[in-house]
């Protein structure tokens, strides 16, 4: 809902090569996995326009075919043409109640098949995360507070190889400077940056009891109850309201609030009327020190930090360009009505990357390492057009120009490479170019990383071209030049633009928003800026969009002066560029959680047991010891063994007790554990790898060393059941 865009998230590995064979066909047979998490994510719309027109001609057949009836009991007519035109009804009836059980499965995000929907799936999944400790609401014995969750050992553990790799593939491998800054900021910085007066989402009141709701969160439940759950809406209404879903975030308050009236939408728990949208800002504010006298907020994004330390570390780089910046830390945001779990929250954790680079050259010396990537992308004309999301090479869409420039798409596959590799499914992974009325006036090119969810495409890492606004804003701000140098080895001639907004003009105009206009101004590119001139010169007066005020206003002639110049410079000194990939970890975690769940049945074949498929990169724990019975031979090897993997930095587990060895299997497979070592004798073990099930057999010595080079990524599950002896499951008692 903002024209102001930050690009952090809105308020709005080693994958798979470790499995076996065997894994995936076996996979294909568990009941949950494909239920929702491999549904076909392109079918669906045109299948569910064919089955709403459908269902409106049968109903048209069933209401003519009753009309029938009726004229011929009135008429009096002969028993076997009533019988006839009853049992034609009722056949119509029958094959309308097929297409309604169809349409249902459709809207749903069922198959048709008895397999669970959306939110079927969605309660499964959450309930094994809050049962095995992954995350609980948090102050739970208080009944706790919406939009604030603890991690428990297994998410935290989780989290934390998550961040481990983020650090690694990207701090690590791209020569980053790590910072860390304090979340409470102050009110001077978040001025400057545009928070205090434009962080804001529409929310609407309950005008009797006071309850406060997000506006378009409430337009969006109500189109997708009436898409899913209301089936007698024609393909026309349907389409009106996937409109309305579409082009949500660009309702203005006004649009927001009308359209809340044209559907009759209530208060959701008291049914009664509600107020006109009106903005709230998200920050949490705060006085920094006992006065009261300096406020403060809690950091919204960690962004902000590394804008205000660019001329340190620009010189800790040696004054060179390009370089990135990199954060992790927490942010915190108000939010109206947090709902979605893991996905919406007051208290989350960022990892941001502020790459700053020469406007003038943002090609990346890397980039045909990641051209050759091909995955789905969903570019703004493809949005447009009503089409869908297509695989298009990343080198491709740079040439093309779908994609900005070769630094933008340089970490645009760096993104879908560290996705992919902690087990993120690619075909549920797009990238969306954001449309033209989502982008600020500043902004040269903006992607979000977009990964499918019960919840349906969830933004989890935005990837921004912010061209140079945020240090100009803090160089306006602070009076410190946020500036980078370009020695030249002799004096040159330069042409340059020069745009001078006339304050004075522009004061009598705007009064207290001039500010807000001379930043807009001075922000225009070349183009922007020669276009005006023109039309000033022909025109006199032109409109001009001020995103941070949210309208266009009117520019005359006598307000601001655009020129080229000739100068003789010895250097050139220019504010960078930054492209900034913002990460939403909690988001992150929860698609992984969804996209790493299935169910598969028991050994006896009388319950479904639960299963998280994460790669050894990001699960929590790494391997399991079983003494296979209750020995103490065998529970002192389990003994040398948990030294030998602590040594080794492996995480893992012993489980001494004595339930059956399929139970304690079971129970280290609703963890998402890859491994289990079980002793079975004293000289050597078996191991077996979760998903396919498969077992191995090695020597005690060398146990350690093979879950080591695995879970490393050194070597494949594929290849150790290449090169060991097999054991059979059905001798170690599997589930």
């Amino acid at each position: 809902m903002r024209c102001f865009l930050l690009i952090a998230l809105s308020t709005h590995s080693f994958g798979h090569n470790f499995l076996s064979p065997l894994t995936t066909l076996r996979s294909a047979h568990s009941t949950l996995s494909h239920a929702f998490t491999r549904r076909p994510p392109y079918t669906t719309i045109q299948m569910e326009e064919t089955l709403r027109k459908a269902l409106a001609e049968k109903q048209s057949a069933v209401d003519s075919q009753g009309n029938a009836v009726r004229a011929l009991k009135a008429a009096k007519a002969a028993k076997a043409d009533v019988d006839a035109a009853i049992e034609a009804l009722n056949g119509l009836k029958l094959e309308k109640a097929s297409i309604e059980k169809q349409l249902q499965a459709t809207v749903s995000g069922g198959g048709g098949d008895g397999s669970l929907n959306r939110e079927a799936f969605r309660q499964t999944v959450n309930n094994t995360l809050e049962r095995r400790l992954f995350y609980i609401p948090s102050f739970k014995i208080y009944r706790g507070v919406a939009g604030l969750y603890d991690y428990g050992p297994p998410g935290c553990a989780i989290k934390s190889n998550v961040l481990g790799f983020w650090r690694q593939h990207f701090v690590l491998e791209e020569n980053m400077l790590e910072v860390d800054c304090p979340c409470v900021t102050p009110e001077v910085v978040l001025k400057a940056s545009g928070h205090v007066d434009k962080f804001t989402d529409l929310m609407v009141k309950d005008e009797k009891t006071g309850t406060c709701y997000r506006a378009d969160h409430l337009l969006k439940d109500f189109c997708n109850e009436k898409l899913q759950k209301d089936l007698s809406i024609t393909a026309e209404k349907a389409a009106e309201l996937k409109h309305v879903l579409a082009v949500l975030d660009d309702l203005s308050s006004e649009e927001l609030g009308a359209k809340i009236k044209e559907y009759g939408i209530t208060a959701p728990d008291t049914k009664n009327p509600l107020s006109d949208p009106y903005p709230f800002n998200l920050m949490f504010q705060t006085s920094i020190g006992p006065s009261g006298l300096s406020p403060g907020y809690m950091r919204p994004e960690t962004a902000q930090g590394i804008f205000v330390n660019f001329k340190d570390l620009y010189y800790y780089n040696g004054n060179k360009l390009p370089f990135a910046a990199a954060q992790i830390g927490q942010a915190f945001r108000n939010e109206i009505s947090p709902r979605q779990g893991l996905l919406r929250v007051r208290e989350f954790t960022l990892a941001e990357i502020e790459h700053f680079v020469d406007p003038e050259n943002k090609s990346h010396p890397k980039f045909s390492e990641v051209a050759n990537l091909e995955f789905l992308m969903f570019p703004r004309e493809e949005q447009m057009s009503g089409h869908s999301a297509k695989k298009i090479p990343l080198g491709e869409a740079v040439s093309r120009g779908i994609v900005n420039n070769e630094t933008l798409g340089y970490f645009i596959g760096r993104v879908y490479l560290f996705l992919t590799r902690l087990g993120i499914d690619e075909d549920r992974l797009r990238f969306r170019q954001h449309l033209a009325n989502e982008m600020a006036h500043y902004a040269a090119d903006c992607w979000d990383a977009e990964i499918e969810s019960s919840y349906g495409w969830i933004e989890c890492v935005g990837i921004a071209d912010r061209s140079a606004y945020d240090l100009r804003a803090h160089t306006d701000k602070s009076g410190v030049a946020l500036v980078a140098q370009e020695k030249f080895s002799e004096p040159r001639e330069v042409e340059k633009l020069v745009i001078n907004p006339v304050k004075k003009e522009l004061g009598l105009a705007f009064k207290g928003n001039q500010r807000m206009v001379v930043e807009a101004l001075e922000a225009m590119n070349e183009k922007e800026a020669l276009e005006m001139k023109a039309t000033l010169e022909s025109k006199g007066e032109t409109e001009f969009l001020v995103c941070t005020l949210g309208k266009n206003v009117t520019i005359t002639k006598n307000m601001v002066t655009i020129s080229k110049e000739i100068k003789k410079e010895h250097q050139r000194v220019f504010t960078p560029s930054v492209i900034e990939p913002s990460f939403g970890i909690g988001r992150i975690i929860y698609c992984l959680y969804e996209h790493s769940f299935y169910t598969r049945p028991s050994k006896a074949g009388d319950e479904q047991l639960n299963v998280f498929r994460f790669p050894p990169l990001v699960a929590p724990i790494k391997c399991t010891v079983f003494p296979l019975v209750q020995n103490q031979q065998y529970e002192e090897v389990a003994k040398v063994i948990s030294q030998s993997l602590t040594t080794a930095g492996i995480s893992h587990k012993i489980d001494i007790t004595g339930t059956s060895i399929g139970k304690r299997y079971a129970r280290t497979d609703e963890l998402g554990v890859p491994f289990a070592i079980t002793v079975d004798s004293t000289s050597s073990v078996t191991i077996r790898e979760r998903d396919s099930k498969d077992q191995i057999r090695v020597d005690v010595e060398r146990a350690a060393s093979v879950i080591k080079e695995v879970t490393d990524g050194r070597t494949t599950w594929a290849d150790v059941w290449s090169t060991f002896p097999h054991q059979s499951s059905a001798s170690a008692d599997d589930e």
